[in-house]
């Protein structure tokens, strides 16, 4: 196991909660937990092999909350001292008894058993132990093969890295220490037609992971294989012919599908939208709980789970921040909607003993809120089908690879993606690319016409840094894990039509 964050492991965690959970206490609080938060984070930019930004940054904080006759307090400070943990207990059980007057509904929330214990995600070297000289030369050598090839005129490359560790205390006796690692390297290369005015871009497709320095050196994805394959891919772009428009059988790639997953199926099984509790921002979602065990969600090979213990996992971590052991579960299973994603004040309301450990603050003062887990489409059970295989069985489609932009309604459920690279198939057979190209449906039309998913050799564990929500708004990390996937007769879109 790697070794916790020694700066973070030299606070006074035990004294800090101590002082903040007697306070809270003796001040009438029927709960009260602390969160103790250490986030550093370090972006390195680069254009065209020369260094454009590095910026580092450290975030460091207590925050108390507490239950005072059904009403939540919060408050938080960054001076990580005894007396200024008890002061801040004060102020959110103040908080607390302020807000009691015009409060509407009084909290109740889900036991848990007690928990003490560390927990570290899965990394081999810690990203912040590399010296910035070596990640600008890994980055200026990547961008020097890629301008080197013909065709290529720019290049972007870069890396960001997170290192987040969390102490947990209430005043049940559960005490946790954790720390997670995440990294997302970035490169794109850019072809300019200067007489028409016009340009493609090809980016990696590699995703961002919770791992640590090793995967820009070969652990979980192969670097060179793909900065020797984009300037032949890029070239073939910039001559392909645009779509044409109508419907088209779709194979997926997960490079692209775990966008479609988290825009239609993560964000709308989160039970704080469905509720309307969450709707300010990007709205609430159409998969309502009165639906809950009886809506068609897609075909009967659609199964998505939501995972708090994937193996590197961007929203991978050992207990949430409502001191919850984390698990995996069903949202849908055989095309049924069939569960939520929930935090311990939302899970009785749906009758459960346990939330499914979803809550999550990205900083120390910030309120911890239901936040998305890794949100998956589970591949075929019973035969490893090839992504060949899925392209075998179409006479006339379109192979959709790689995320580029997206647009989804207030209520998750109409929506058009586009994408990086698109093959048309002929006859069971990749026939060239095509430009151009946006797939459009509404949720359950489009999940309904899921009609194969490839085996366990196909999936990929996707994902995205900055998933947003919430007001003051709030962003995490998040994976999408999905094989590659069949979809019949879905609509496609010419983008430069419709601009026009």
């Amino acid at each position: 196991m790697p070794d916790l964050d020694p700066v973070f492991a030299g606070l006074p965690l035990t004294a800090l909660a101590d002082a903040a959970l007697s306070r809270a206490r003796d001040l009438g609080a029927q709960h009260a937990d602390l969160r103790v938060e250490r986030i550093v984070t370090q972006s390195v930019d680069l254009r065209d092999g020369r260094v454009t930004g590095v910026a580092d940054d450290v975030t460091v904080g207590l925050a108390v909350r507490v239950i005072v006759d059904g009403v939540w307090g919060f408050a938080s400070h960054g001076d990580l001292t005894p007396s200024r943990a008890a002061a801040t207990a004060e102020r959110a059980v103040a908080v607390a008894r302020t807000l009691a007057p015009v409060a509407v509904e009084r909290v109740e929330r889900a036991d848990e058993p007690v928990h003490v214990a560390e927990w570290v995600s899965a990394y081999d070297v810690d990203p912040f132990t590399v010296p910035t000289r070596e990640k600008v030369e890994l980055l200026t050598e990547w961008s020097h093969r890629l301008l080197a090839s013909d065709g290529v005129d720019h290049v972007q490359a870069g890396v960001a890295q997170v290192r987040e560790n969390k102490f947990y205390a209430d005043l049940t006796g559960t005490r946790t220490t954790q720390q997670r690692v995440r990294i997302s390297p970035t490169f794109t290369a850019t072809s300019v037609d200067r007489g028409a005015g016009a340009f493609e871009t090809m980016s990696t497709l590699a995703p961002p992971v919770g791992r640590g320095w090793e995967y820009l050196t070969g652990t979980g994805w192969d670097w060179d294989a793909e900065l020797a394959q984009v300037p032949e891919l890029l070239a073939e772009k910039t001559k392909s012919p645009s779509v044409q428009a109508g419907p088209y059988d779709l194979v997926i790639d997960p490079t692209n599908l775990w966008l479609t997953i988290h825009e239609s199926v993560g964000h709308a099984t989160e039970y704080d939208r469905a509720i309307g509790y969450e709707a300010a921002y990007a709205g609430s979602s159409f998969a309502t709980p009165d639906l809950l065990g009886t809506l068609r969600y897609g075909s009967e090979h659609m199964h998505v789970t939501g995972d708090r213990t994937q193996p590197h996992g961007l929203a991978t971590v050992g207990y949430d921040d409502d001191g919850v052991a984390t698990s995996t579960f069903d949202l849908v299973r055989d095309g049924v909607l069939v569960g939520y994603q929930l935090d311990r004040t939302f899970a009785p309301r749906l009758g459960l003993e346990r939330s499914n450990g979803c809550a999550f603050a990205d900083s120390p003062h910030h309120v911890p809120i239901q936040r998305m887990a890794n949100v998956s489409l589970q591949p075929d059970p019973v035969r490893d089908t090839s992504t060949a295989e899925l392209i075998a069985g179409v006479e006339r489609g379109i192979y959709v690879v790689g995320d580029k932009s997206w647009s989804i309604d207030m209520q998750r459920y109409n929506f058009q993606f586009t994408g990086q690279r698109f093959f048309r198939i002929e006859n069971g057979e990749l026939a060239g690319q095509l430009r151009d190209v946006a797939y459009q449906a509404t949720t359950t039309d489009f999940w309904g016409s899921l009609d194969a998913v490839g085996g366990p050799s196909t999936w990929v564990l996707h994902g995205a840094m900055n998933c947003g929500k919430a007001q003051p708004g709030q962003v995490a990390a998040v994976s999408h894990g999905c094989p590659s996937a069949r979809f019949r007769g879905v609509a496609v879109l010419n983008t430069q039509e419709e601009g026009s």
